[in-house]
């Protein structure tokens, strides 16, 4: 929607109004299928003004779609809101971020090295 986001929008490709009530979750479709290159992957990420203004967000976020999936793209909404929320045709949803993949080389070892902060973690770094 601007110069300068990174992301794509996702808009509902619904035939008549969804209502998405408080705590539920369904799968909402996009109308579009992606053809990934190799090395790349899309992460479908909410979009923050939805998410402040109605509690509406993804559940598995990011998504990630990878290089060799050939379906169509849905999301996965749910409404942690106080309120039903109106899902409409054209209603953007999410974004789409196109990332380049790195291969990480696994090794397994017997010890692990050292850090200052070691296995700290879940605040452990400060508030």
């Amino acid at each position: 929607m601007s110069q300068g986001a990174s992301g794509l929008d996702l808009y509902a490709d619904v035939k008549e109004e969804l209502l998405l009530h408080p705590g539920e979750i369904k799968l909402v479709p996009t109308g579009i299928s992606v053809h990934l290159p190799e090395g790349f992957e899309a992460q479908i990420r909410p979009r923050s003004g939805l998410a402040l203004k109605h509690g509406v967000t993804l559940v598995n976020t990011p998504g990630t779609i990878d290089s060799d999936y050939r379906g169509a793209v849905s999301l996965i909404l749910v409404n942690l809101g106080k309120e039903p929320y109106r899902i409409r045709r054209g209603a953007r949803l999410a974004q789409m971020v196109i990332q380049e993949v790195v291969r990480a080389e696994i090794q397994v070892v017997e010890e692990l090295e050292e850090t200052v902060r070691a296995g700290g973690g879940f605040g452990h770094t400060g508030v």
